[in-house]
């Protein structure tokens, strides 16, 4: 590979950056995400038919990325966001080889990305279950399966992405829990298995406890049972809200808030909700911490009770 240099463009900057020790010491996922984003980012049109990718390291402004970002957020803000991170990793990744002596995304006004506030409420999780096992898991295992995996997302707060490719040697029946090192952030959780869940994940082992994963594809290739994709539990989740008449706008990711957000209503504090979400930073436990009338109650309740207790003393 030719030196790194001003006059190199960005598909080529992007391409050192990701033979960097800095690039291999991210978690899989977050490589496959910078992966995917820097493609789409180097195909974007940003004059004359240019494509950013193709623009020297030495000469990219911010007039190239404010159109890109205009382009980008066409897609969704958060899309946009994202990819503007994308690109500012190996531009600082340039600016530390002392190839570039500026980050040209500095100066850029990004756009606030709106927080989901959606959730599902047991009632919903009880029927999109119900729905989804209608048929025996014999019948539908299909269906079963992404259940499965819906129903160990909101029961554990955890996302969806770790819940597909959970394994059965992180579970453990004996002491009821499970133990796994979440993909995102590379999170250690440790977490304590409900006992309407273990019924589940016991009847579940009965029918894939002889392969890997907990709930894998039902048909094998070649042999070998692998995890859903994404998009493919998207696909099926839609499907089976639409049989169970769910709102269009509960999504499957809106299950780990919905867990969260309960354990905040029901007044666990934010170090015990770190525990359970893996998260590192008290500040992105803050999203969730939603104004809601439960919690207010609870609130005024406390104060109320505090105030009777001091009268009492006086």
């Amino acid at each position: 590979m030719k030196e790194l240099m001003k006059s190199s463009s960005l598909l080529d900057a992007i391409e050192h950056y990701r033979k960097s020790p800095k690039f291999h010491a991210l978690v899989f996922k977050t490589q496959r995400d910078y992966v995917d984003q820097q493609r789409k980012i180097c195909n974007t049109i940003v004059q004359d038919n240019t494509k950013l990718g193709d623009i020297k390291i030495g000469k990219l402004s911010l007039r190239h990325v404010s159109a890109a970002y205009d382009q980008w957020l066409l897609v969704g803000t958060r899309t946009a966001n994202i990819r503007v991170s994308a690109l500012s990793v190996v531009i600082k990744f340039a600016m530390q080889k002392e190839v570039i002596d500026r980050n040209a995304t500095l100066g850029l006004t990004r756009k606030k990305d709106s927080i989901r506030s959606v959730r599902w409420s047991e009632a919903e999780i009880t029927k999109f279950v119900d729905t989804a096992r209608s048929a025996s898991p014999e019948e539908n295992p299909e269906y079963s399966n992404i259940a499965m995996i819906c129903q160990l997302a909101y029961d554990l707060g955890q996302r969806i992405g770790d819940m597909r490719t959970l394994t059965w040697d992180k579970v453990n029946f004996a002491e009821k829990r499970i133990d796994y090192v979440q993909s995102k952030r590379g999170a250690e959780v440790h977490l304590l298995i409900p006992d309407s869940l273990l019924r589940m994940l016991q009847v579940q082992e009965s029918y894939w406890g002889f392969q890997k994963y907990v709930c894998p594809k039902p048909n094998p290739f070649k042999g070998e049972y692998s995890a859903f994709g994404v998009q493919e539990i998207s696909y099926i989740v839609s499907d089976i809200k639409q049989k169970a008449g769910l709102p269009s706008n509960l999504l499957a990711m809106d299950l780990r808030r919905s867990c969260i957000t309960e354990m905040v209503e029901a007044g666990v504090d934010i170090a015990g909700i770190m525990q359970v979400s893996g998260h590192q930073n008290p500040q992105s436990v803050k999203p969730y911490l939603v104004n809601t009338f439960r919690g207010a109650a609870q609130a005024l309740e406390k104060r109320t009770q505090y105030k009777q207790a001091n009268l009492i003393k006086a």
